[in-house]
């Protein structure tokens, strides 16, 4: 059985961010997106759970997102889970590490870690992250939250495969290089 992988999907501008500093999309939801809607519907295939960190959970909650029991949700939090939690979503609080070691041991498909940069970046410290699709809209938003949370490390990433779109979207392809030693 191969080892679940956990794959960073998710777009953002041409200048690095992936929301505006109040979470904002509107960069992003107000574009048309292309049939295929950039590759996403067969990504969702080969993955059965998603990792977001808790600002990301709140802000989707706020933004009307619906859960259901047969689409696992894996929210990390240092507070306390709200009084209602919805279907599928599982708040966790244990290390990233333990967390994943007892995660990838489950039968399943990949993994989506879906943001934002402050969990990323803690999954990248850990050395955990083995992919990322990273869907490059050509606008530039000027600030917000960074891909990766401000801090400083070196991650060797390999061009996997790089994809062009008759919008100028661009989605790149990367897998995270272990350091070896």
């Amino acid at each position: 059985m191969p080892e679940r992988k956990i794959i960073v999907n998710i777009a953002t501008s041409a200048d690095g961010y992936i929301a505006r500093s109040d979470g904002d999309l509107d960069w992003l939801t107000r574009r048309p997106a292309p049939k295929g809607f950039y590759g996403l519907p067969k990504f969702s295939r080969t993955i059965d759970a998603k990792i977001l960190g808790r600002k990301t959970f709140d802000l989707s909650v706020e933004m009307g997102a619906s859960f259901s029991a047969d689409d696992v949700h894996y929210v990390f939090s240092r507070r306390q889970p709200p009084a209602a939690v919805p279907a599928g979503v599982r708040f966790v609080s244990e290390s990233i590490g333990v967390f994943l070691e007892r995660l990838r041991k489950q039968a399943g498909k990949n993994i989506w870690m879906m943001g934002g940069g402050e969990i990323i970046g803690s999954f990248l410290d850990e050395g955990v992250i083995d992919e990322f699709i990273i869907t490059v809209v050509p606008i530039f938003i000027g600030e917000g939250i960074r891909l990766v949370s401000s801090r400083h490390r070196e991650v060797p990433l390999r061009l996997r495969s790089l994809q062009r779109f008759p919008d100028g979207v661009v989605q790149l392809r990367y897998e995270v290089q272990r350091s070896r030693g």
